[in-house]
């Protein structure tokens, strides 16, 4: 498959935000699409959709937000950073535990390129909906061979992408040991070209 054109379709995440005991944030998860035509990205047989049966994950540097505030808009300032995608061969991500979605072949890394803002959006005391939006800059990509034929996501995306979320109000009860808060959300990019 030749590379995207910019603004075309690159790909469709779920993870979860995780903020650590230490006050680190950081995002984990796993691809709902990928720009490989014939790729399973669910093991078999099943092939069912979760976290524990993907074969492609990503994982976020940690980092250290600041915040601010206008009336019922809360507003995250997330700093430039850096997140991998990995192949895992034999699933093995989980939730419960954020660090095996950093498992498997490393198959590309990418840079933010600026300050990312997450905005919550609030009724009173009740958050009703957090999104945001970044563009991230391929900086590394590894070809791998996978399902019959060899593939390289620099191949198909060109220079990276601008993603948009969506997070969810509620956070998930209770986070994993180690965490204090864990926010389901999903993603959907759009190559650079």
């Amino acid at each position: 498959m030749p590379t995207l054109l910019p603004a075309e379709l690159a790909w469709y995440v779920t993870g979860r935000f995780y903020k650590a005991a230490d006050g680190t944030l950081a995002d984990y998860g796993y691809f709902l699409h990928l720009p490989f035509p014939g790729v399973p990205l669910f093991a078999a047989p099943s092939g069912a959709i979760s976290e524990t049966a993907a074969h492609f994950t990503f994982a976020a540097q940690p980092f250290r937000a600041g915040a601010a505030t206008n009336g019922a808009l809360s507003l995250g300032l997330d700093p430039v950073g850096g997140f991998a995608v990995f192949l895992q061969r034999q699933p093995a991500a989980t939730f419960d535990d954020p660090a095996t979605f950093a498992q498997g072949e490393c198959i590309a890394t990418f840079r933010r390129t600026s300050l990312v803002v997450g905005t919550t959006v609030s009724a009173g005391d009740s958050p009703l909906l957090a999104t945001n939006v970044f563009s991230a800059r391929l900086t590394g990509s590894q070809p791998f061979d996978f399902a019959g034929g060899r593939h390289d996501l620099a191949e198909h995306i060109g220079a990276g992408i601008t993603q948009f979320g969506t997070a969810a109000a509620t956070p998930v009860t209770p986070p994993p040991a180690g965490y204090t808060l864990a926010v389901p959300f999903t993603g959907s990019a759009i190559a650079l070209g």
